[in-house]
């Protein structure tokens, strides 16, 4: 398994550089899932509005993940309607639970695997399908990002693992 030790950033809320790399996330966690939504059902099967955050917080931190985390989807809201204001509570818990698991394990292993990556997604994606699980009293749509989303989960794992190992070595 391909491990690379790293250079690993935790800016605090007070530097300008958290709100400027949280920025840059945001706006990729924007223009993604608008790609993906030109398919049908095409956010539903891609989960693109986490793929940044995942990126955000494992390079730059967990304040930079969680400003990623809860302002992409409102932004998202509130200019394009998607995702819809119903879903806005669960999407914000999910990614703020991804950047919190890919910050800690940034923090902790400080290096990237795909065994890491791994890891931090599919636990966001269990502790996030107990909690829409208990929100929307459906095991059937708690289980939609696993029956839908398997491709966008897989993509998070393996794109998310090759876009770190990249920007971490720079």
């Amino acid at each position: 398994m391909d491990t690379i030790s790293v250079k690993l950033y935790s800016y605090g809320y007070k530097e300008v550089r958290t709100y400027l790399f949280a920025s840059l996330f945001i706006v990729g966690n924007i223009v993604l899932p608008q790609l993906c939504h030109l398919m049908p059902q095409g956010g539903l099967i891609w989960l693109p509005i986490y793929f940044f955050t995942l990126i955000a917080a494992y390079k730059y931190g967990i304040k930079v993940g969680l400003l990623t985390a809860v302002l992409s989807p409102v932004v998202n809201c509130a200019l394009f309607g998607m995702p819809a204001m119903a879903m806005l509570p669960i999407i914000i818990i999910k990614s703020a639970l991804l950047a919190t698991f890919a910050g800690l394990a940034a923090n902790h292993f400080q290096r990237v695997s795909l065994l890491i990556i791994a890891l931090v997604v599919v636990s966001y994606q269990l502790v996030g399908m107990g909690a829409e699980w208990a929100m929307s009293g459906s095991f059937t749509t708690a289980m939609q990002d696993i029956r839908l989303g398997y491709p966008g989960i897989l993509v998070q794992i393996i794109g998310g693992f090759i876009v770190l190992r990249y920007l971490l070595r720079k």
